[in-house]
């Protein structure tokens, strides 16, 4: 058969995004004929681009920055953790409709549990931004039975917009601090996240205005961003003993479930690692 199914990712910009080695990957792995584009779509022409995945019958698609929540009013249904959330980064052709998923927050959930060993039932997590990951890892926590939770932002309005809404889909009544100077990691939290997109590449050398001198030995210190795997926040954390989980994690475990998600098939989870680990080290 020489028809190749197609799924994808939209974003603006996505030229860095390497998601698509990963996945074509797994495609080989298990023999499908799948094919997944990286799509460069500027904010103004995402009808347009959602438009042509339905004309192209494109079996799913990723959603980057900055079309997660745009996104939405495009689509046919939600599922109840992409409405919890209010952001879509996975969607899937079902019966010619296309319904939005949130990937992100599963994805660092078992990547927690896989690579560093560590249960979210009752930790105290921080988490720094309250954009679409923020929302996404903090629902996945809350519904794993973590018992605090702060939202260290720097525009109010938008962490307790974030809050209410965790509140709501979850029961959990989280905390709001505003992020004003650097922010001293209390000495009794247990997980730190960094969900904002600070120290992304090509910003590689930025870090987020965190203070690690009161942080207990036992934190674990983790950051959504994946490229670099190692970000100058994990390299301080390293520094001081701190265990640390890197953003590859979740983009493994996000595109695990996404592979799974549009193919019904289990997904080669050591091929999309090292495929992944590869194309970042430039290899």
């Amino acid at each position: 058969m020489y028809k190749a199914e197609l799924v994808g990712v939209l974003g603006c910009p996505v030229a860095e995004n390497p998601t698509g080695v990963m996945q074509e990957a797994a495609f080989q792995a298990v023999g499908l004929n799948w094919r997944y584009l990286t799509i460069e779509v500027q904010p103004e022409n995402l009808a347009d681009a959602i438009r042509g995945v339905r004309a192209f019958g494109m079996r799913g698609l990723n959603l980057t920055i900055p079309h997660k929540v745009a996104v939405i009013a495009h689509l046919d249904d939600l599922t109840p953790a992409a409405r919890a959330i209010g952001a879509v980064n996975t969607v899937r052709r079902e019966d010619g409709r296309l319904i939005g998923e949130n990937t992100d927050g599963k994805g660092f959930l078992r990547g927690l549990r896989a690579d560093a060993g560590r249960d979210p039932a009752g930790q105290r997590v921080v988490i720094l931004g309250a954009g679409g990951a923020a929302r996404a890892i903090a629902t996945e926590l809350a519904l794993a039975g973590a018992t605090e939770l702060t939202v260290v932002n720097r525009t109010a309005s938008r962490a307790e917009a974030m809050i209410a809404d965790l509140a709501a889909a979850t029961g959990l009544g989280a905390r709001y601090v505003p992020w004003v100077g650097p922010y001293a990691v209390p000495p009794d939290a247990d997980i730190l996240v960094n969900a904002t997109s600070i120290g992304l590449f090509p910003d590689t050398g930025a870090m987020p205005d965190v203070d690690l001198d009161s942080a207990p030995p036992h934190l674990l210190v983790a950051d959504a961003v994946f490229n670099p795997p190692e970000t100058r926040l994990l390299a301080a954390a390293k520094a001081r003993g701190l265990a640390v989980l890197d953003g590859l994690s979740m983009l493994v475990y996000q595109g695990v479930i996404g592979f799974e998600y549009w193919t019904g098939q289990a997904a080669p989870e050591a091929v999309m690692k090292d495929a992944l680990r590869r194309a970042l080290s430039g290899e």
